[in-house]
């Protein structure tokens, strides 16, 4: 019980130190900037995957709070409606650089949890922060994939092997944890890969384990405190999906920023050495 309340206590000290709250704020403003770029790109793959648009939406729904996806929806229906080719060949890398700045706004936050400062040449961070972006790129495809098949794959074992309809139940609950586990998977590469520091990939699961569970408990409970007791179209008028989606970024921007904190204490612990600020 002591070591547990040292580890909070000196948790809620970095929480402090480090101005979670305001990195959780800068997080959610780079997030804003780089969501309709990041989904004009995916949506521009997408046309060469047999995955309908209304699919990416549906991923959405599953954590956002309903007036956020309706902003969400609504940028997304206008992007499809109003792209052209010639456009979209020109707006790629575009929205690839822009889509990166989230990313970059990460590595910041991590190397601050780590106490280290940022002394990598601009191209590789850059660099970097591109790739860490295509790879989530890839993560929310195969996301998206995995249903798809997956629903082919239950429902052709149910048939050929005449398993009873159970088995379906639980093959729809497998496919649910198989996306927890990819969830876990990018927290991990983004503790691993993004600070400027060098850990073993072991040295980070902490930190995501508390990710992925924090980032969908507060993206459901913050989505049922909306969609049942908020209004803030009442209070903000057609500003209110927009606030409940920095809101939404602000919370799922804390919970990453405290996952690598965690992952900070855990690995000062290891050097047995202490923090002096």
């Amino acid at each position: 019980m002591l070591v547990d309340m040292t580890f909070i206590r000196e948790l809620a000290r970095r929480f402090t130190e480090d101005e979670v709250p305001r990195l959780s704020a800068e997080l959610a403003y780079y997030f804003l900037l780089s969501l309709f770029p990041f989904l004009l790109f995916l949506m521009t793959l997408l046309a060469y995957l047999p995955i309908p648009h209304e699919d990416v939406l549906m991923l959405v729904r599953q954590y956002a709070p309903k007036e956020a996806l309706h902003l969400i929806e609504t940028n997304v229906h206008r992007l499809m409606d109003e792209q052209n080719g010639k456009l979209l060949s020109l707006s790629i890398i575009g929205a690839i650089w822009s889509a990166s700045n989230g990313m970059s706004a990460i590595m910041r936050a991590l190397n601050r949890a780590y106490d280290v400062q940022e002394d990598r040449p601009f191209w590789v961070v850059r660099g970097l922060s591109i790739v860490l972006t295509l790879g989530m790129i890839a993560v929310i495809i195969v996301m998206l994939v995995l249903p798809v098949f997956g629903r082919m794959i239950g429902l052709f074992l149910f048939s050929t092997l005449g398993l009873s309809q159970p088995f379906l139940t639980i093959w729809n609950t497998f496919r649910w944890v198989t996306s927890v586990i990819i969830l876990f998977v990018v927290f991990t590469a983004l503790y691993y890969f993004a600070p400027n520091k060098q850990l073993r990939c072991v040295n980070v699961v902490r930190g995501a384990l508390f990710a992925t569970a924090g980032w969908i408990a507060i993206s459901w409970a913050f989505a049922y405190y909306v969609n049942h007791f908020a209004d803030y179209t009442a209070m903000y008028g057609s500003l209110g999906g927009m606030i409940v989606l920095m809101i939404w970024f602000y919370l799922s921007g804390m919970i990453l920023v405290l996952g690598g904190e965690m992952n900070a204490i855990f690995d000062c612990e290891r050097e047995g050495r202490k923090r002096l600020r």
